[in-house]
């Protein structure tokens, strides 16, 4: 057994985190946070409508041997929700953290998008943040405590370089849901917070976003999202699993209605 397990930051903590997988090799959001919960002592219960691609996250966090269930789930279905909360209290027996990872963008204003992709994208990006809280909160209460924390984005505050509106408007939604969650269990002992990823290297740009904005040709989408970052080189999921891990952990015991940045300094820019 990793010594992690019993001496690391989340030593004897539960943890849930959804959109788990990853569209491919490399370091996704979800993919890293378990990984770095893992590594820091967690239990992982990991989620993804996809179990295949909950396949490398498996492996690497076996192989650091820390502890990973996987759970197939489909965040947008309050039935799904409940069953995969219930499965994690099966297999743990409690719940400590709930990570809400999941979201994905669409191009487009309200004009040129459709209603029903502008409905699918609050489900996806909102309601499921709403439904996992719905069914762990629950439980978190009845233990006194727990921490939340959500995966929002950049473009939930600015401008990035594109119209995605429903995208943009879901993942300002999730902001002020963290920080209204946060003020009325505080007293509850529940934390919810919110980390803000900007223009990251993940496997998304390979599988989803180079398509829909560069044509195809990844190197001209990541210089063109490297252009907007002061700091000199491109994050990935790690720096968001950091920024969620410490969130997560007793040394952010203070810290509850808030939120982390993660984007090399781009939405400070004046540009």
């Amino acid at each position: 057994m990793n010594a992690s397990a019993s001496t690391g930051r989340l030593a004897g903590k539960v943890a849930i985190v959804t959109g788990a997988g990853s569209v491919g090799p490399g370091w996704g959001n979800g993919r890293a946070i378990s990984t770095r919960f893992a590594e820091e002592g967690a239990q992982v219960f990991g989620v993804d409508r996809d179990p295949a691609r909950m396949a490398e996250t498996a492996e690497r966090i076996q192989a650091a041997g820390g502890a990973f269930a996987a759970g197939e789930c489909d965040v947008t279905d309050s039935n799904s929700v409940a069953r995969m909360v219930q499965q994690c209290m099966l297999r743990f027996g409690r719940v400590d953290i709930l990570v809400n990872n999941v979201g994905g963008s669409a191009k487009g204003g309200p004009v040129e998008m459709s209603e029903e992709v502008w409905d699918a994208q609050v489900d996806f990006n909102l309601k499921s943040a709403f439904l996992t809280c719905k069914h762990a909160l629950p439980h978190m209460l009845a233990q006194g405590s727990g921490t939340i924390v959500n995966v929002s984005s950049t473009s939930g505050m600015r401008w990035t370089g594109a119209a995605q509106i429903a995208y943009a408007a879901t993942k300002a939604g999730i902001i002020q849901f963290s920080r209204v969650l946060a003020v009325q269990y505080a007293k509850q002992g529940i934390r919810v917070n919110t980390v803000v990823p900007g223009q990251l290297h993940t496997p998304m740009v390979e599988a989803r976003l180079a398509g829909q904005r560069a044509g195809g040709d990844v190197a001209t989408l990541l210089e063109q999202r490297q252009s907007r970052i002061p700091l000199p080189f491109m994050g990935d999921g790690r720096d968001t699993a950091n920024a969620a891990l410490f969130l997560a952990s007793e040394e952010a015991r203070f810290i509850t209605g808030t939120e982390i940045v993660v984007d090399g300094g781009m939405s400070v820019r004046c540009d």
